[in-house]
């Protein structure tokens, strides 16, 4: 088909879309008209509306925002937040010292939430498809991912003895399971995961923020991919805010260490061209 024979309703169907509805003085999100919205729905009530279709139940969406809290920050050293910082002393805007450190959330840093979603999805698998005990699934997935030799994604923290941000969230979603807001499925294999990972081993490695996020989304029933995405928009918060303290200060192109300091040479000794020394 040529693009001359295109009708106009071809065309617009191109981009169409389910969640916004815009028009001169129109703007519905959801069907939703905007204006209700600013009046009576709160920011996370907002990411859940345009991820799922739907308006949260309030006591979802206090879940969901605990969730959301706990990840915004954690320091400059992250690579996220330093990489971010050093781009706001380059002469960027604001929008692209963010962009930079957004860009480092990769599986690596940042991913681990959503790895450990999927643990905990394909785990939830094997109970529906057979009658194992929990114990034996937690235990035949936890083989397979060291037989990989991959780390279990969401336990044990490289700065943290046992991470702050642990309790308050699964105390959260213990009483979000005892007022029937959610079922205790993920928060069982969770747990079950963190008490295999103890086991003969004279420090516990409990779960982490990823972890404890990761059975919150599960939860909640939020897809693996959509877990780092709302890891990304928390932690975009704490990026922006270290962003706009840098730009503050004033200082102009600051690297990774402080001047005079170098980074440390470990290539060949001095050599000349001419001589082949």
């Amino acid at each position: 088909m040529s693009t001359q024979d295109m009708t106009i309703d071809q065309v617009t169907q191109w981009w169409s879309t389910a969640i916004s509805d815009i028009s001169p003085g129109v703007i519905r999100l959801r069907g939703y008209p905007i204006q209700q919205l600013i009046q009576h729905v709160s920011f996370t009530d907002t990411i859940w509306l345009m991820l799922r279709g739907e308006l949260p139940d309030p006591r979802q969406s206090a879940l969901l925002e605990r969730a959301l809290v706990a990840a915004v920050d954690h320091g400059p050293q992250a690579p996220s937040i330093a990489a971010a910082r050093m781009a706001a002393t380059c002469g960027v805007g604001l929008n692209s010292a963010v962009a930079t450190g957004v860009g480092l959330l990769g599986d690596v840093h940042g991913g681990a939430g959503q790895q450990c979603m999927q643990v905990l999805t394909d785990i939830r698998d094997r109970l529906e498809r057979s009658a194992a005990p929990l114990a034996d699934a937690v235990a035949e997935a936890l083989a397979e991912i060291r037989a990989a030799g991959r780390y279990v994604p969401g336990f044990g923290h490289r700065f943290h003895p046992r991470d702050p941000r642990r309790d308050p969230l699964m105390d959260a979603l213990t009483d979000a399971v005892k007022n029937g807001i959610v079922d205790a499925t993920f928060q069982d294999i969770g747990l079950e995961i963190e008490r295999q990972l103890a086991t003969g081993r004279p420090r516990p490695v409990p779960m982490n923020i990823d972890g404890a996020t990761a059975i919150i989304y599960s939860s909640l029933g939020f897809a693996p991919e959509l877990g780092r995405g709302l890891f990304v928009l928390s932690r975009s918060i704490g990026i922006l805010a270290h962003a706009w303290e840098e730009k503050e200060g004033g200082r102009r192109i600051k690297g990774p260490i402080p001047p005079p300091l170098l980074a440390a040479y470990h290539g060949a000794a001095m050599r000349d061209v001419t001589t082949g020394r």
